[in-house]
């Protein structure tokens, strides 16, 4: 134990881990002994498997509702190849820890825009013994433990230059006068699809006749502002809280409904009676 006070009181925790097994609990085992009276607040863990994408948007919409923090990301399918762990730190103060992979600079831009991004390379910040295939719990954990309890992260390893830090693959969209295509982002718990463009896009009048086109075939839908302005059982599509345009369904999945997977691509038109 130690007397230290903690730099950071708060350690935010983002996963695709689940929590059917004990790798978000091990994770938070480390945390507790290195940065102990440090608080974790979990983001997500069923952030879909390797969904770089998905978790930078799920992260970059919630880290501005969230105290200053250490924000530990762990969305790593390249775990244990050449890329590299990577600490950077934010105008706001606050300081994201995670592979290099594009999924920390997004909500990195959002809390004011990186201003040190090291590379993790000194292992005396490291649990003494590495797993290939968990830099979760043996990497990432112990360097976010330490940035809490108000190690200087310059210390990690060598500094990188913004310019070279990768990243995450930019998703579609695209808009041609009162028509919109735009990939699935997200997909939430109620199976609201968040689509890859934001709200002030949208071409359309509250209460215009829309028609969405997705892989599996055309639906109808309605633009309005909350999901009560359609009947039950019936498609809207509408500016989320997040400001995002989303396609739903009133009290049903519009993933269900749509046939509607993410990082699949929608089109959204007025219908053709509304010409």
């Amino acid at each position: 134990m130690t007397d230290r006070q903690p730099r950071y009181p708060w350690i935010s925790f983002t996963t695709d881990y689940g929590t059917a097994d004990g790798f978000v609990a091990a994770c938070k085992g480390v945390l507790a002994r290195r940065a102990p009276g440090v608080s974790v607040l979990d983001i997500s863990h069923d952030i879909p498997p390797q969904a770089i994408t998905a978790a930078s948007a799920v992260l970059t919409q919630t880290v501005p509702y969230l105290p200053t923090a250490v924000h530990l990301v762990v969305i790593d399918p390249g775990v244990g190849t050449a890329r590299r762990g990577i600490a950077v730190e934010t105008t706001s103060g606050g300081v994201l820890v995670g592979p290099d992979n594009g999924v920390l600079l997004a909500p990195a831009e959002r809390l004011g825009g990186i201003t040190t991004a090291v590379e993790l390379a000194e292992s005396d910040w490291w649990l003494s013994e590495v797993s290939a295939t968990f830099h979760g719990r043996d990497v990432f954990a112990p360097v976010a433990a330490a940035a809490a309890m108000g190690a200087d992260i310059r210390r990690a390893g060598p500094a990188l230059p913004t310019t070279e830090l990768v990243q995450a693959p930019a998703p579609h969209f695209r808009r041609d006068n009162d028509q919109v295509w735009a990939q699935v982002i997200t997909i939430d718990h109620f199976g609201n699809l968040q689509l890859a463009l934001s709200g002030t896009e949208a071409p359309w009048r509250y209460g215009e006749s829309l028609r969405i086109t997705t892989p599996t075939g055309n639906f109808t839908a309605r633009f309005g502002r909350t999901f009560g302005d359609v009947a039950e059982g019936d498609c809207l599509v509408l500016v989320d809280s997040a400001g995002q345009l989303a396609v739903a369904v009133n009290a049903a999945s519009a993933a269900s409904l749509l046939g509607t997977e993410r990082d699949q691509v929608v089109s959204i038109a007025a219908a053709e009676d509304e010409r």
